[in-house]
């Protein structure tokens, strides 16, 4: 009976060849001793460095003949190089479970050596990302990985008992055995459970880039993100946090930002830096704010409605420089937005404020999405769809078309800190 051609595993062979270049002969006399390590078909040529007499070379035993000097350097020289070749072949299958001519090459030759275990792999990441923070890497992202990889250490000596892992160990189990460990032991909320696992796949792709790993064991594992909540305030909402005081001043604070972020569309990032020389007048009267934004670098164009220009000059008095708002830290502004949600009655985020100006503020009332586009400020248009240039005058045009739509419309701005001056501000740019 026929063996089953697919039941055969075939052997990897391993041979090592020296030789030497009799056509380039030095001026003592003495060829370059060559060396090249074949695995599976494939070679790599290894330097070392030895010098033979080549009257004194035997191709069959490939070495060199006799005891005289040369004779003992040489062979002494093949001796050694194989026993080192050998050590990091054997080293690396079984670290790996495969080998390749290029990785003995590599390991012998003290090149691009790369980690064969996780934590190892994790660590050479982060110092490379950490070089490149502040050219075109940010210390945020940073801190990120660092979490990241220090829960992933602690996992690894929780539940493995061990200091490390070997990359070639990393399977199915390992995975979910980690999200168990960020769903339990750290009760963590499944957007960030996310984000752990997905830094955990980078690894693991990152080692089959460098030759660590032959295939991905996470590669078609794409874990599902959580039903995202709303991305901006009901409308609702909206009116009824412009419409409702709020007694406590800071709060009151929290609450006027909010309110000029989503007239604006800007970040926290990019009102935290706002600053006098961005506010421009042009020649028909309107003001605008012309900035890059921090996280693209990406120039925004935004024409300032009477909300945003009556919040700037009701804080113009706090003013210690030249920065138009005084903003807490993120920390402290986090969870002073979270308590005006509570005080509302629903959930708030800074970051929705950008997105009230995406939605309620502007395309919900005919602004074009390539004017939006421009206005925030977008790098690469995933939220808005389309990518265009729009001039200032494109932008003016739209604005004003959003002026007469929004004529008339009454919104109470509460000062509750000056209740003389709490006036009904109509929008009407």
């Amino acid at each position: 009976m026929e063996p089953n051609n697919k039941e055969i595993k075939r052997r990897s062979t391993f041979s090592l060849l020296f030789y030497i270049n009799r056509t380039k002969v030095r001026k003592d006399g003495t060829c370059k001793l060559l060396c090249k390590v074949s695995i599976d078909a494939k070679s790599a040529p290894i330097n070392i460095n030895a010098f033979v007499d080549p009257s004194l070379w035997n191709p069959e035993t490939k070495r060199a003949n006799g005891r005289s000097e040369n004779a003992r350097t040489v062979n002494q020289a093949i001796e050694k190089l194989t026993e080192k070749i050998t050590g990091h072949y054997r080293h690396i299958r079984k670290s790996l479970g495969f080998v390749t001519a290029e990785l003995v090459k590599n390991a012998v030759e003290g090149i691009g050596q790369k980690p064969f275990t996780l934590l190892a792999l994790f660590r050479e990441h982060n110092e490379e990302f950490r070089k490149r923070v502040g050219v075109d890497r940010k210390e945020e992202t940073y801190e990120s990985y660092e979490n990241s990889y220090n829960i992933l250490a602690s996992f690894v000596k929780k539940r493995k008992e061990k200091e490390d892992v070997a990359l070639r160990s990393l399977d199915r189990e390992f995975y979910d055995d980690f999200e168990i460990f960020l769903r339990t032991d750290r009760e963590m909320k499944p957007k960030t459970v996310h984000e752990h696992l997905y830094r955990l796949k980078k690894m693991t792709k990152r080692a089959v880039s460098q030759g660590t790993l032959r295939r991905d064991p996470y590669g078609k594992l794409h874990p599902e993100l959580p039903r995202r909540k709303s991305r901006h305030l009901k409308l609702e909402d909206l009116k009824k946090l412009m419409e409702t005081p709020v007694a406590k001043p800071n709060l009151q604070r929290v609450r006027d930002w909010f309110l000029f972020a989503t007239f604006t569309g800007l970040s926290y990032a990019d009102l935290k830096r706002l600053s006098e020389k961005d506010i421009t007048q042009s020649d028909d009267g309107t003001y605008w704010i012309h900035i890059r934004r921090q996280k693209t670098e990406t120039p925004s164009a935004i024409r300032l409605l009477n909300v945003p220009l009556q919040i700037i000059e009701k804080y113009r008095h706090e003013r210690k420089s030249d920065r138009i708002f005084n903003l807490y830290c993120r920390g402290y502004l986090i969870k002073l937005t979270r308590e005006l949600g509570r005080t509302y009655g629903f959930d708030m985020t800074f970051h929705k404020a950008r997105h009230n100006f995406g939605t309620h503020i502007t395309l919900s009332l005919g602004v074009p999405i390539e004017t939006v586009s421009r206005m925030m400020g977008h790098k690469s248009i995933s939220t808005t769809q389309i990518y265009a240039k729009v001039t200032d005058r494109k932008v003016d045009e739209d604005m004003k078309r959003l002026k007469e739509q929004t004529k008339g419309r009454k919104i109470n701005l509460y000062e509750e800190d000056e209740p003389e001056t709490a006036d009904i501000i109509t929008v009407n740019g």
